[in-house]
């Protein structure tokens, strides 16, 4: 297409033509979206139910799914709806919506562990002041904090995408990834490589150098105490510790897909690269802090399954 204005939706090429598997793809799809809301909302529920959950951690624990949620419906609805589309076409401002959801999420993620870390590190290493520090109010202004820095540093970073004219309309990839609408523009501006960087900065290395702070605090607290007591903070600190490592492996499997050639990768398997952290990520984070944090398994046990 010669003319960029002509260009009013793009078409999501990495569908291809699935035939009859299409089915057996919504189907999985469609059940493992279901399990990431449903696991997530419970988690969410239990902890407003029982009162003895309404601390700080708990409270950022809820934004954190609250996220896993968010960026779960910018993909899988339109994965969904696009099983059983002949032209896998998506409109300009829907593209420009899942961008904002997606890449929102992202800082809003390694913000909230970073505000986790933050409250473990005054739970364990300042004790006699976590009830002033960490009162009610302040933690739902740094939840509020959390999404106003989250959503600037993605208008900061990929505004001029909304300018762009784009002179092709094919995407290879399921979703709207921000690197390949822009390789479609008619002229690569060095705005894009500036962006990028800005993007990693703010939504993965700050956040980032604040958790490395708050647990490298924390134990070197951890080594003057006892036994029991690092076992407690181990305990508490190791769901956060799992979901930082996995985030980064997400980050650096979607920078391969996007800024590196990977044509002698499968593409089924690049798909799966590139959407890593919306497949495992809001799975893992129910998961971990269900079953490593006691008082939420006790919380499971009670409303669940009637036990005591």
């Amino acid at each position: 297409m010669e003319n960029s204005s002509v260009i009013v939706s793009f078409v999501l090429a990495a569908y291809g033509n699935t035939g009859e598997l299409k089915y057996l793809y919504f189907s999985i799809i469609l059940f493992w979206y279901l399990s990431i809301c449903v696991a997530n909302a419970v988690l969410v529920m239990i902890i407003h139910v029982d009162r003895r959950l309404h601390e700080p951690m708990y409270i950022l624990l809820c934004n954190l799914c609250v996220n896993e949620i968010n960026v779960s419906t910018s993909l899988y609805p339109l994965l969904l709806s696009q099983m059983f589309s002949d032209s896998h076409e998506v409109t300009l401002p829907w593209c420009f919506l899942q961008m904002c959801c997606m890449y929102t999420s992202a800082p809003a993620e390694f913000c909230s562990l970073a505000a986790m870390a933050y409250d473990r590190y005054i739970a364990i290493c300042h004790p006699l002041h976590y009830d002033v520090i960490m009162n009610t109010e302040r933690v739902f202004v740094m939840i509020l904090l959390v999404w106003i820095y989250s959503f600037l540093s993605f208008i900061l970073s990929f505004s001029f995408i909304f300018s762009l004219k784009f002179c092709a309309n094919i995407i290879d990839n399921v979703y709207c990834d921000h690197q390949l609408l822009i390789k479609l523009s008619c002229s690569v501006s060095v705005h894009s490589y500036v962006a990028d960087i800005f993007f990693a900065t703010v939504s993965i290395f700050i956040p980032f150098s604040l958790i490395s702070v708050s647990y490298k605090k924390i134990l070197k607290v951890c080594q003057k105490t006892s036994k029991e007591n690092k076992q407690k903070a181990v305990t508490t600190c190791t769901p956060q510790i799992v979901s930082v490592s996995n985030l980064f492996v997400g980050c650096i499997f979607h920078s391969i897909d996007s800024s590196f050639l990977v044509a002698h990768v499968p593409d089924e398997v690049r798909i799966i690269l590139s959407v890593y952290l919306v497949i495992f990520q809001p799975v893992l984070t129910p998961f971990m802090y269900g079953f490593n944090l006691p008082m939420i398994r006790q919380s499971y046990k009670r409303f669940l399954f009637n036990r005591k």
